[in-house]
């Protein structure tokens, strides 16, 4: 039997590692943005917690909207922006954001707007599995379903993407 970890993490004790993909296959405007999970260290079962880092001028994601997962985020360090839909929200150190599930007029993005400081945030999210996805500026849809975590609390999961536009018909190849 395993044993259950230490239900407290000081911020201070976690490891951040690049999202991105090697520089050749993701933007610029994505490319030095880190993630640090919280959640498998501390045993969460039904939120998936992290801290979020992001150099000047960049995003860690690109924006998107969900049909399963709700989540949340706290401004820790630095500023930045929120895009929802069509608009645009100032953020600053103490903000609290909720990007409840929906449409892509519920699509979010955090950018940091600073010129030369480190955006840090909370995330905060329902774990649902499987979700469904969108990414309007691109055309994109995604599904995925969770199958727990690695070694280093990376999410693994069987993750499916594609263009609304490229989707098969129902009775193609029947």
């Amino acid at each position: 039997m395993s044993e259950r970890p230490c239900p407290v993490i000081n911020l201070d004790a976690l490891t951040p590692r690049l999202i991105t993909a090697p520089p050749d296959e993701s933007p610029e405007k994505y490319q030095g943005a880190m993630v640090a999970p919280i959640s498998p260290r501390i045993g969460a079962q039904k939120l998936g917690y992290n801290v979020t880092i992001v150099p000047p001028g960049k995003a860690a994601f690109p924006a998107h909207n969900h049909y399963g997962n709700e989540e949340m985020f706290l401004v820790l360090e630095g500023e930045g922006e929120l895009r929802v839909g069509a608009e645009r929200y100032p953020l600053r150190v103490g903000d609290v954001i909720a990007c409840p599930v929906g449409g892509p007029e519920t699509a979010h993005q955090i950018r940091n707007t600073s010129a030369s400081t480190t955006l840090r945030y909370l995330a905060v999210s329902t774990m649902i599995s499987p979700d469904l996805y969108q990414y309007p500026d691109s055309g994109k849809t995604g599904a995925s379903h969770h199958l727990g975590r690695d070694e280093h609390g990376v999410p693994q999961a069987i993750r499916l993407r594609n263009r609304e536009a490229d989707n098969l018909g129902y009775w193609d190849g029947e």
